[in-house]
């Protein structure tokens, strides 16, 4: 009875530890001044302090606060590598446990493959990004994304007119290029209801 019981646990154990070995991706989406980047800080902080082996990404195009630092609205940050494309995080990813990448939306649709085959190769993979642009239109390779990830988390920010939940990312400006690296003074979160009436 006690030899059952000892394989069992035996059992159990090894299958937990080749559970473990098995990589994920998470996705925090959502709209402007949701918290996205700051979740992803914490997230990659507390890796960081769990000793696991840690890499965090940003493209190189965003450069509104620093050239080699995530930085959040809130102004905290955590030191990241900026990429051209998302095939320079597959060459930058050596012995990494937990891979960070921010502001996703502005990656070329090539991320889903990067994301899938780090999270093959055992590695957790944290993404944080817009899940639509300034017209409402899913952005980028954030929808496939969230199909494949293990976990999706859905920030809300704060509409600035009616105070309740924000998902939409109001543009202030005219300019209509999809990219425009922006802060408070470019965009504004706003609920489903006051966005609509803007945009009509």
């Amino acid at each position: 009875m006690n030899t059952f019981s000892d394989n069992n646990i035996h059992h159990q154990s090894t299958k937990r530890l080749s559970w473990d070995k098995i990589g994920s991706i998470e996705v925090i989406c959502g709209s402007m001044f949701s918290g996205k980047t700051e979740e992803l800080i914490r997230r990659m902080r507390r890796a960081q302090f769990a000793k696991q082996n840690v890499e965090i990404f940003k493209p190189a195009v965003d450069t509104r606060y620093s050239e080699e630092e995530v930085v959040s609205h809130d102004r905290n940050s955590i030191p990241c590598t900026p990429v051209e494309n998302s095939g320079n995080i597959i060459l930058l990813s050596g012995d990494i446990d937990v891979v960070g990448i921010d502001e996703a939306q502005f990656f070329d649709d090539g991320l889903v493959d990067v994301c899938t085959r780090l999270a093959n190769q055992g590695i957790r993979v944290i993404v944080a990004g817009l899940d639509m642009d300034f017209k409402g239109i899913p952005f980028g390779p954030i929808p496939a994304l969230c199909a494949i990830a293990e976990d999706v988390t859905k920030t809300h920010a704060i509409c600035v007119e009616c105070g309740h939940l924000a998902g939409y990312s109001y543009r202030l400006g005219k300019e209509e290029k999809r990219v425009l690296l922006g802060e408070k003074d470019e965009y504004q979160p706003l609920c489903r209801s006051c966005y609509n009436r803007h945009n009509s």
